[in-house]
Formats: C-alpha cells, structure tokens, sequence
C-alpha cells in the first residue's frame, strides 16, 4: 500500500521531482558559473570589442566610421609607433640577456650544497614580486633621482659624476631595465630554483664517476634538463616585457622625447588620452601578433614543451 502511495505521488507532481534527479549534475556547473559569467563579461567581450574597434575611426563615444584596415596600416607609418616598438624590445632584450642569467647563476649558488637555509632565501627572494608597482616606483623615484639618488650617491663615492637616469634619453632604457632586475630578479630565482631540484642527482655522481667536472657536468646535465623550464622563463620574460606599462607611467610619462615610451604605454596615450580608440586597440592587437610570432619561435627554437622535457642527456 505504502509504495503505491508514493508512486501516485510522483505521477502527481513530476516537475518537482526534476531537480532531485538533476541537482547532482547541475551543482557543480552552478558553482562554477560566476567565473564563467565574469570572464565572458570583462574577458571575452572587451577582447572582441576592441579586435572589432580596431577597423572603425572615431574619437571618444562619438559616431565611428568603418576604416577597414587602415589603423593598421597607419602603424607602418608612424614613427612613434616604432619608437615604442623599440624601446620595449631594449627591455625585453635586457630582462632575457641580463636578468635571466643573473637569475640562473643566483639560484645555482643558492642551490649548491654549501648553502644552509635555503627556504629563507625563498621567502626574501619573493617579497619584491608582491611588492605594488606603485611602491616599486617610489623607491625607485628616490633611486634615481639626479641630485641625491641612492646610485648617484653611490657613484659618486668613485667620482663619477651624477647620471641623469630619467631624464637623459641614453640611460633611460637601462634605468628601466635595473628596475626590472630588482623586481623580477627573486621570482625568476624560483623558477630556475625549482626547475635544478627536479633534476636527479644520480646524473651528477655517474658524471662525476666518469671524470667530468664541474663545467662539464652543468653544461651536459644541467642545461639540457632545464630546457622546459628554460622556455617556459623565456615566454614569461618576453610576455612580461612587452606589457611594460605602469613604470615609465609613473616615473617618466614616455619621456624624454619618448626614450621610455613602450609599445602598451602608447595604446594608453592614444586610447584614454586622445580618444582614438581605434588606433589603440590596432595597437594592441599589433603587439598580441608580435607576442604570438616570438613565442611560437620559441617553442621552435627550443623544440617544444615535450621534447624539451624529455631531452637526452649526453
């Protein structure tokens, strides 16, 4: 009687026995779904509203005309364009060629057996990558300042005469490249940190067995087996140095006479100062294909993620 009761209750109501035999699957999307609404909503529709402006000519929120691909064009004419291509290809040269090996030869020494109390290496390490850029800036601001910055006191206890760092065009660069040095220089350590404890050390003793030394052992063991983590480094300093932005906002505006001026720098002036948001976002867009083109070469130069992580050591 009892289970013939319940069947007729079912029948009765069927639309609320839905969710129970549903809640189980629906859950987890439901929980889910506020970063997928927010990611459609601040992600994936400005990206494709910009892509969109970046054919269309017009200032501000006023009436746009479709300009095909003339924004893009216009960047093969523009001098300050390539200025700013320019300049943060400098910094990106300098965090690949100066900040990468300093990083890699700190973490090599941090590693080594001689080294006690590695975890509190780490934890220093990491403070300036936490640290705002807005503070970044400031410290900096006092850096290298031209009359009593810390590195032009500092020099001139050698009696080198005061460097204008931010405001002569030459050193400017460079300038920016030391900051990138300090801030970047603790994170880059972990990675190449982690990347040398992954390596077996059996590799070492059989190498050391055969008579190799030192040089030998890291330019045959430990160079080959970083390979993974080595692109991986190279595609974040690369990505990392094209969007150079909040520094030479706050400390030089783009200047001197655009020595600082980098490539996002410019999207900002021309969109949210000049209004022309069409150039600004052809100027983004510019700048994703040239981040596209240089790490996709990248995976090529360096084989891949999968063949770099399973290279021969020989």
């Amino acid at each position: 009687m009892t289970q013939v009761q319940t069947s007729v209750t079912t029948n009765a109501h069927p639309s609320g026995s839905w969710w129970r035999r549903n809640q189980r699957k629906l859950a987890p999307y439901i929980f889910i779904s506020p970063f997928f609404i927010l990611f459609l909503v601040f992600g994936i529709y400005p990206i494709l509203y910009s892509f969109w402006l970046s054919f269309f000519k017009g200032f501000g929120f006023d009436k746009k005309t479709f300009f095909g691909l003339g924004n893009y064009i216009y960047l093969f004419q523009d001098p300050r364009y390539y200025t700013a291509v320019l300049n943060t290809t400098k910094y990106a040269l300098g965090s690949l060629f100066i900040l990468t090996p300093l990083a890699l030869i700190v973490a090599l020494a941090i590693n080594s057996l001689f080294v006690r109390w590695k975890g509190i290496y780490r934890v220093g390490l990491f403070f300036p990558v936490i640290t705002s850029t807005v503070v970044i800036t400031v410290i900096f601001a006092r850096v290298f300042d031209t009359q009593y910055g810390l590195l032009n006191v500092a020099l001139g206890w050698f009696g080198i005469t005061p460097v204008g760092w931010l405001t002569d065009q030459p050193v400017v660069m460079p300038a920016f490249i030391l900051i990138g040095i300090w801030t970047y220089m603790g994170i880059n350590i972990l990675f190449w940190m982690a990347g040398l404890n992954a390596i077996n050390r059996e590799y070492y003793e059989a190498a050391m067995i055969d008579g190799a030394n030192r040089w030998q052992a890291f330019w045959r063991i430990t160079l080959p087996l970083l390979r993974p983590i080595t692109l991986f480094i190279v595609i974040q300093a690369i990505i990392g140095s094209y969007n150079l932005f909040a520094e030479p906002l706050l400390l030089t505006s783009g200047g001197p006479s655009d020595a600082s001026l980098t490539i996002t720098l410019y999207a900002y002036t021309q969109g949210f100062q000049n209004f022309n948001v069409g150039y600004a976002s052809a100027i983004a867009y510019s700048m994703t294909l040239l981040l596209l083109i240089l790490s996709i070469l990248n995976i090529k130069l360096f084989g891949g993620y999968g063949n770099a992580a399973s290279s021969d050591v020989s």
